[in-house]
C-alpha cells in the first residue's frame, strides 16, 4: 500500500467531517501567510535601520517609530498565530478522535459479519487481530491528524516561502528549489531502508500481545506446573528479537536524519553566499535586509523538510498497520453467507448427504457424512476427541459451510435459509460458554433480550439455577462474571431455555456440572424435546444412552447408527465407549454400592 491508496481508503472516514477540514485549510492558509510575517518584517526592519545609521540627520523619533510599528506587527501576528494555532490543533484532534471512533466501529461492524473461518485462520489469534486492530486505528487516526495538522501547514508555508525567495532573486529561489529534491530524496531511500524492518515491528507487536494474552489466559497452568520461567524466556526472546529490530530502524534513522541535517545546513551557508555576493555587486533590488529575508525564508522552505522525518515515521507506520487494518476491514471473500427463505414455521427435519469439510488450516474433519435427524427426538453424537461431532454441529449453525454434499432442513438447502433467522430458530450450548461482562440478568436475557422478569426466572428454573441466584446479595443483579463454571453453565443453558427455540444443539452441555445438576438439566432436556429437534454431544453414556437416535463417529466418519441397544450389540467404536465408561466409572461398585 502507498501514500495514495492510504488516502484514498481514509477518505471515506474523513468525508463526513468535511467541514472539519475545510476550516483547517483555511486556517492553514492563513496560519502560512501568518509565517512570513516574521521574514518580511526583518528585511523591512533591518533597510529601515540601516538607512537611519547611514543618515547622519538620525532622529530617535524615527527609530521609535520603527520600533513600535515592528512591535506591533510582531505581537499581532503572535496572537493571531496563538488563535489560529489553538484552532488548528482543536479541529485536527476534533476529527482524529471521530475518526478513530468511526474506523474502529467499522471494523467490529464488519468482523461481526465474517464465518467462523476468518476467525480459524492461523494468523487472525484473538491477541494478533486485537493488536493489528488497536495499532491500524491509531496509527491510521493519527495520520489524519498529521496531515492537516503538521503536514499541510508546513508544505503551504513552504511553497508560499519559496515564491516569495523567487519574487525577490530568482537565483536565490533556484539554489533553495534546487536544495529540496536531494532531501527528499534522501528521505525515500530512508523508506525504503527502514520499510522491511519496520514491518517486522508489526509483527513483534502482534507476537508479544498474543504472547501476554495467552500467559493471562493459561496463568493457572503455568503456575500448576512451575513453568513460570518457561513462560518469561518465551517472552524475552520475542523482546529480544524486537529490541534489536528497534536499535536497527533507530540506527538507520539517526545516519538518514543526520545526513538531511547536513544537506540542509548546505543550503543555509549557499543562500547566505550568494545573497551576500549579490548585495556586493549591488545586484538590482538586493540588499542588507535581503540576506536575513532570503535566510528566514529558506528556513521556512526547509522547516516542512526537517520535521518530514518524523511525520513520514508516522505515515510509515500507518502504511504498514493500515495494510493489516483494511485486510481485516475489506475481507469481502470472508463476509457470511446468507440466503433468503424464510418459512413460517420450523419443524427441524435434518436430512445429511454426502458431506465433506476441510477447516481453513487444511484439516479435513468429516468425510462422507450421512444423517437423518428427526424432528421430536434426542439425536444423539458419540466418538473419541477430534472424531468430527462438534464440527457437523458447527455446519448445521451455517458456522462453516461444507466443501460438497447437501445438508436440507425441512427439504430446504440449508444454505438458502436466511442466517439470521436460521440463528434465530436455533438454541446453542457448549462445553464452555462465553458470560458477558454484566449482571445475571442481562446474561440470561441474551437468549431473548425483551424477555420478562418472569421468563427470566422461569428460564433459571429450568436450568436449576435459581435457587443459588436469588441466595445471592445481589440476586439476578450479580456479576455473571463471578459465578463458578458450573453455575455459569447453567446461565448458559438458562439463556437457550429463554430463547425456546424449535432447534437445540447441546455440546457437552454438563461438563462443568455436578452428578445432580447433570441428572436436573437431563430431565429439563427431556421435558423440551417435544416437537422439537435435539442433538446432543457427550463423552458421558449417561446423558445419551437413551437417545432416540446415536451416531457413533470415528476419524471424521460415521461408523455406526442405530439406538444405544443396536450399537452395542454390533460392537465397535460405541460399544468400545460403553465399555470405557462402565470401567471408568466402576459400575460393578456402584451397584455393589446401591444394593447395599
Amino acid at each position: 500500500m502507498n501514500l495514495i491508496e492510504l488516502l484514498r481508503k481514509i477518505a471515506p472516514y474523513v468525508r463526513p467531517y468535511r467541514l472539519l477540514v475545510i476550516l483547517t485549510l483555511v486556517l492553514t492558509l492563513i496560519g502560512s501567510f501568518i509565517a512570513q510575517i516574521n521574514a518580511l518584517v526583518l528585511d523591512w526592519t533591518v533597510d529601515e535601520v540601516n538607512a537611519l545609521i547611514v543618515n547622519k540627520d538620525f532622529l530617535w523619533s524615527e527609530a521609535v517609530h520603527i520600533l513600535t510599528i515592528i512591535t506591533a506587527i510582531l505581537l499581532g501576528k503572535e496572537l493571531l498565530a496563538v488563535v489560529i494555532n489553538y484552532a488548528q490543533n482543536f479541529f485536527g484532534e476534533k476529527m482524529r478522535i471521530f475518526v478513530s471512533k468511526d474506523l474502529s466501529q467499522a471494523v467490529v461492524d464488519r468482523m461481526l459479519t465474517y464465518r467462523m473461518a476468518f476467525f480459524s485462520k492461523n494468523n487472525n489469534e484473538a491477541g494478533k487481530l486485537q493488536t493489528r486492530i488497536d495499532q491500524g486505528v491509531g496509527s491510521l487516526s493519527t495520520t489524519v491528524q498529521s496531515f492537516f495538522i503538521d503536514l499541510l501547514p508546513l508544505f503551504t508555508s513552504a511553497i508560499l516561502a519559496l515564491i516569495l525567495m523567487f519574487a525577490a532573486n530568482v537565483y536565490v529561489g533556484l539554489t533553495a528549489l534546487f536544495i529540496v529534491p536531494i532531501y527528499i530524496w534522501i528521505t525515500i531511500l530512508q523508506a525504503g531502508r527502514l520499510k522491511g524492518w519496520r514491518q517486522n515491528m508489526r509483527h513483534f507487536r502482534e507476537e508479544k500481545s498474543h504472547g501476554i494474552m495467552n500467559i493471562i489466559e493459561s496463568i493457572n497452568v503455568i503456575k500448576s506446573f512451575n513453568r513460570e520461567k518457561i513462560e518469561s524466556d518465551k517472552q524475552w526472546n520475542i523482546q529480544t528479537q524486537f529490541t534489536d529490530n528497534q536499535m536497527k530502524v533507530r540506527k538507520t534513522s539517526f545516519y538518514f536524519d543526520g545526513l538531511k541535517r547536513f544537506v540542509q545546513q548546505i543550503g543555509t551557508v549557499l543562500i547566505i553566499i550568494l545573497t551576500a555576493y549579490l548585495v556586493l555587486i549591488e545586484y538590482p533590488g538586493m540588499t542588507i535586509g535581503k540576506i536575513m529575508y532570503h535566510v528566514m525564508l529558506f528556513a521556512n522552505v526547509t522547516a516542512p523538510i526537517t520535521q518530514l522525518h518524523r511525520i513520514f515515521d508516522t505515515l510509515n507506520d500507518a502504511l504498514i498497520y493500515a495494510e493489516g487494518f483494511f485486510n481485516i476491514l475489506d475481507a469481502k471473500e470472508e463476509v457470511e453467507q446468507t440466503g433468503t427463505y424464510k418459512p413460517q414455521a420450523v419443524k427441524g427435519d435434518i436430512e445429511i448427504s454426502g458431506v465433506d469439510f476441510t477447516y481453513p488450516n487444511g484439516t479435513k474433519a468429516l468425510h462422507n457424512i450421512n444423517m437423518s435427524i428427526k424432528s421430536g427426538q434426542i439425536t444423539a453424537f458419540v466418538g473419541l476427541s477430534g472424531a468430527g461431532k462438534s464440527t457437523i454441529v458447527n455446519l448445521l449453525d451455517k458456522f462453516y459451510m461444507a466443501d460438497c454434499g447437501s445438508i436440507k432442513l425441512d427439504g430446504v438447502e440449508l444454505k438458502d435459509y436466511d442466517t439470521h433467522f436460521l440463528r434465530e430458530n436455533i438454541g446453542l450450548v457448549l462445553q464452555k460458554n462465553h458470560i458477558f461482562d454484566g449482571t445475571i440478568i442481562e446474561n440470561i436475557r441474551y437468549g431473548r433480550p425483551n424477555a420478562t422478569l418472569e421468563e427470566v426466572e422461569d428460564a433459571a428454573k429450568k436450568a436449576y439455577i435459581y435457587d443459588q441466584i436469588v441466595a445471592l446479595p445481589d440476586g439476578f443483579d450479580s456479576k455473571a462474571t463471578q459465578l463458578s463454571g458450573g453455575q455459569q453453565q447453567r446461565i448458559a443453558i438458562a439463556r437457550m431455555f429463554l430463547k425456546n427455540p424449535p432447534i437445540i444443539f447441546l455440546d457437552e452441555p454438563t461438563a462443568s456440572l455436578d452428578a445432580i445438576a447433570t441428572e436436573q438439566i437431563k430431565a429439563s432436556i427431556d421435558a423440551i424435546k417435544k416437537d422439537r429437534t435435539v442433538i446432543i454431544i457427550s463423552h458421558s453414556i449417561s446423558q445419551i444412552i437413551d437417545s432416540d437416535m446415536i451416531y457413533a463417529l470415528k476419524n471424521g466418519r460415521v461408523e455406526q447408527s442405530g439406538t444405544s441397544d443396536e450399537l452395542y450389540r454390533q460392537g465397535g467404536v460405541y460399544k468400545d465407549i460403553v465399555d470405557a465408561s462402565a470401567r471408568s466409572l466402576n459400575v460393578e461398585k456402584l451397584a455393589e454400592t446401591i444394593k447395599s
